[in-house]
C-alpha cells in the first residue's frame, strides 16, 4: 500500500499552515488527494480563507462494490484524510457521476458536518437527478454545470468545458454528460480536465483560457489492461504544452492496481517539450505561484 506524503492530523496541519506570506494578493494551494481528486485553498488573509474540492474519492466504496469480481477495484494508496474531517470545505465538484467523480460516501460526511454555512455541490447538470439520487438531497439544492457555463461558488469562479471520456456524450437537451472546470480565483487559473481524451477543437478552446496549472489524467491507453477513456501520460504531456499551462500536474494513477500508469512517460515528454510539470505525491502541497 503506498503511503500518502501526509495524512490525517499531518495533513490537516499542513493545510492550516499553507497561509498567506509576505507576498501581497491571494495566496493559492493544492493538494492532490488521489485518483482525480484535489483540495484547493485560496487565502486572502489569515481569516478569509476558502476551500473547494474537486471530485474527491476518499473512501473504499468501489472496493467494496467491485469486490469477488472480474474488476477487483484493489486500493493502491491509503486514504489522505477521513471526509467528515473536511468539515470547513466551502464547495465541491464533480465533473462526471462516475463513483471515483461523485462518491456519496465521500461527500455526504463533508456535507453532514460542514458547520455554519451549508458547503455546495457543484454537478454536471445533465446528470444532476442521478447526483441527487445519491447524495440524498433535492436536485435544487445542486448546482448544475454545463459547457459555456460559469458561476461563482465561495469566491471560486467556476467555468464548464467539455470532456470527451472516449467520446463527447451528450443528453437529449444538448447537455454534456461529462465536463472539466476550469477555476479561477486569486488571479490564477485552474484547469481540471476531469475524464476526457482528447477531441477536436480542445486545444483550440483552452490556450485562450491562459491556464496556470493543468490537472490532467494520464491512465489512458497503455494503463494496465489497455484503459481507454482519458489521456495517455505522452498525451497529457502534449495537451499541457499545447494549450500553454504554465504547469502541468499529473493524476489518476496509483488508486487501483487493474487501472493505473506510471508517470515515466507523461516527465520523459514534458522533459522533450520543456513542458513545466510537477508530479506530487498523495497528500502533498502544491503552491501556485
Amino acid at each position: 500500500m503506498i503511503k500518502p506524503a501526509k495524512k490525517d492530523d499531518l495533513f490537516l496541519a499542513d493545510v492550516r499552515d499553507a497561509e498567506p506570506n509576505t507576498t501581497p494578493g491571494c495566496h493559492l494551494a493544492l493538494w492532490w488527494l488521489g485518483q482525480a481528486g484535489f483540495l484547493l485553498k485560496a487565502t486572502d488573509t489569515e481569516t478569509n480563507a476558502r476551500h473547494m474540492l474537486l471530485d474527491p474519492y476518499l473512501s473504499d466504496s468501489l472496493t467494496k462494490k467491485y469486490a469477488k469480481t472480474e474488476i477487483p477495484h484493489d486500493r493502491m494508496t491509503e486514504i489522505v484524510i477521513a471526509p467528515a474531517r473536511l468539515d470547513f470545505v466551502d464547495v465541491i465538484t464533480s465533473s462526471h457521476n462516475h463513483t471515483d467523480h461523485l462518491d456519496a460516501e465521500t461527500i455526504c460526511p463533508i456535507l453532514e458536518a460542514k458547520q455554519g454555512a451549508p458547503t455546495k455541490m457543484v454537478v454536471v447538470e445533465a446528470g444532476k437527478p442521478l447526483a441527487a439520487e445519491r447524495l440524498g438531497v433535492e436536485p435544487n439544492k445542486l448546482i448544475g454545470m454545463d459547457d459555456g457555463r460559469e458561476v461563482d461558488v465561495a469566491g471560486f469562479k467556476i467555468f464548464g468545458v467539455p470532456a470527451a471520456h472516449e467520446t463527447i456524450e451528450t443528453d437529449d437537451q444538448g447537455r454534456h454528460q461529462f465536463l472539466g472546470y476550469v477555476i479561477r480565483v486569486g488571479g490564477r487559473t485552474i484547469y481540471h480536465a476531469g475524464d476526457t481524451v482528447r477531441y477536436d477543437g480542445m486545444v483550440e478552446r483552452l490556450r485562450p483560457l491562459n491556464i496556470d496549472v493543468a490537472l490532467l489524467p494520464i491512465n489512458g491507453p497503455g494503463a494496465a489492461r489497455g484503459v481507454a477513456g482519458n489521456l495517455a501520460g505522452p498525451e497529457a504531456a502534449i495537451l499541457a504544452h499545447e494549450i500553454g499551462a504554465k504547469l502541468a500536474v499529473p493524476c489518476h494513477y496509483d488508486m487501483f492496481h487493474f487501472n493505473t500508469a506510471s508517470p515515466a512517460a507523461f516527465i520523459a515528454i514534458c522533459r522533450q517539450l520543456g513542458q513545466p510539470y510537477r508530479v506530487l505525491k498523495c497528500g502533498q502541497r502544491l503552491v501556485v505561484s
